[in-house]
């Protein structure tokens, strides 16, 4: 994991559930860095970095797409 880079970062849990399940389908390797702290103290997000998207180099334009994809698409009511 140390060849990973972090592409993204967010601040909560429920913020990470599409994109993982996206990820998880194109069989795209990561790792949410921080993700089960975050989920215990939700508050201290910020004092551990929020959680991390990390990712293979190789993936980067692949995961940008799916990220400016949701960004672009997903609307929250």
């Amino acid at each position: 994991m140390t060849e990973f880079v972090t592409i993204a970062t967010f601040n909560f849990v429920h913020e990470i559930s599409v994109l993982k399940s996206i990820l998880d389908r194109e069989n795209i390797p990561y790792l949410f860095q921080n993700e089960n702290l975050v989920s215990i103290d939700p508050m201290a997000s910020l004092a551990y970095g929020g959680i991390q998207l990390k990712i293979h180099p190789n993936d980067i334009l692949a995961v940008q797409t799916i990220l400016d994809d949701l960004n672009n698409n997903l609307k929250i009511v």
